[in-house]
């Protein structure tokens, strides 16, 4: 995105409570000139007093209040003149106008759009409504912005839900509200956006033949064990487009992550039949292994001469006992082994 705004930081002087007290000193002072008009006749002593008390007032509304973190972008008659940063109580142009059209949007969990607080007023009938009067100011502190979950198909076609919260600021003001309609909007759309284009690059488990990294070759990523990843590339693919909107990406976290209702249930049942075909596995390794070694203490002690009939007896039955999943009920053979 190319732009021809760049943001100009105004460092005036913190002036706003001297021009305060001077004006209100101006209106106290108004009064007794003017009556010193009237009893001497002079006009002009009339005149001035009555002329200030009028338009004085206009002074004031170049009075702007700023706590730390915070920025008002002024324009004068539609063009721009810069940004004032910085706490504290200022005084300018008073025919300059705040402008910030994200000013009335809200965001989940984002800290400077809470809402400002309402206003009370009073109809003529005598009712009381609520009204808001939305901040022109822009909050330069790192928010929160927490999207509702997506359903997204990964990169298997399975159907996933997934939410991400991303931690973001504005860096630049004046790219902020002229490069974009609202860049609250924007950054919100591109969020969805990214975690769509990243999410479908990666299958929920670990599967085989997948490449995930672009580079050719199939690798074990994936959305349940390579969160860290995902997020960054994530973070990653927001900044990029946020740029040229004078946002910065402090930070990407998944905050939520499952297979959608409708699988859920069905991709339950296979991660349990692949957890008890890795037991059984493990359960037949183990036998195999208690089997040779019982056969080799056997030769080793020449504690029984078993014909190879005997051995496959002995290897069956070893094998059925150290595998079932009930306890082994003997038999007593008081007979001949042959």
């Amino acid at each position: 995105m190319k732009t021809n705004v760049q943001e100009k930081v105004l460092n005036g002087p913190k002036i706003g409570g001297l021009v305060l007290l001077l004006v209100i000193a101006a209106y106290i002072a108004a009064v007794p000139l003017m009556l010193c008009g009237i009893a001497s006749g002079k006009g002009i002593f009339i005149a001035v007093p009555i002329l200030w008390m009028a338009l004085g007032w206009i002074l004031l509304l170049g009075l702007k209040v700023l706590k730390p973190n915070e920025a008002l972008v002024l324009t004068l008659f539609g063009r721009y003149i810069g940004t004032l940063k910085g706490d504290g109580f200022f005084w300018v142009n008073p025919f300059c106008t705040a402008f910030n059209p994200a000013s009335g949007t809200k965001l989940g969990q984002s800290g400077d759009v809470a809402g400002p607080k309402p206003m009370v007023a009073v109809t003529g009938d005598g009712h009381t409504i609520q009204t808001e009067m939305p901040s022109k100011k822009i909050s330069l502190k790192v928010m929160t912005l927490s999207n509702s979950r997506q359903k997204v198909n990964d990169v298997l076609g399975n159907p996933v839900e997934v939410a991400v919260a991303v931690m973001w600021r504005v860096k630049d003001t004046a790219k902020a509200v002229f490069e974009v309609d609202n860049f609250k909007e924007y950054l919100s759309l591109q969020c969805d956006t990214a975690v769509r284009n990243v999410v479908k690059v990666y299958p929920y488990d670990v599967t085989d033949n997948v490449d995930t990294t672009g580079d050719g070759e199939a690798d074990d990523g994936s959305l349940r064990g390579s969160t860290e990843v995902v997020a960054r590339r994530i973070k990653e693919e927001i900044q990029s487009k946020v740029e040229g909107a004078g946002l910065e990406i402090v930070d990407a976290r998944i905050t939520y992550l499952a297979y959608a209702p409708e699988i859920a249930a069905a991709m339950l049942q296979r991660q349990q039949a692949a957890a008890i075909v890795d037991a059984r596995k493990l359960i037949v390794d183990g036998a195999v292994g208690m089997v040779e070694l019982a056969l080799e203490r056997l030769n080793e002690k020449h504690t029984v001469e078993l014909d190879e009939e005997r051995k496959a007896a002995m290897v069956s039955n070893l094998l059925v006992v150290l595998c079932g999943n009930h306890d082994a009920q003997p038999v007593v053979n008081s007979g001949s082994l042959y």
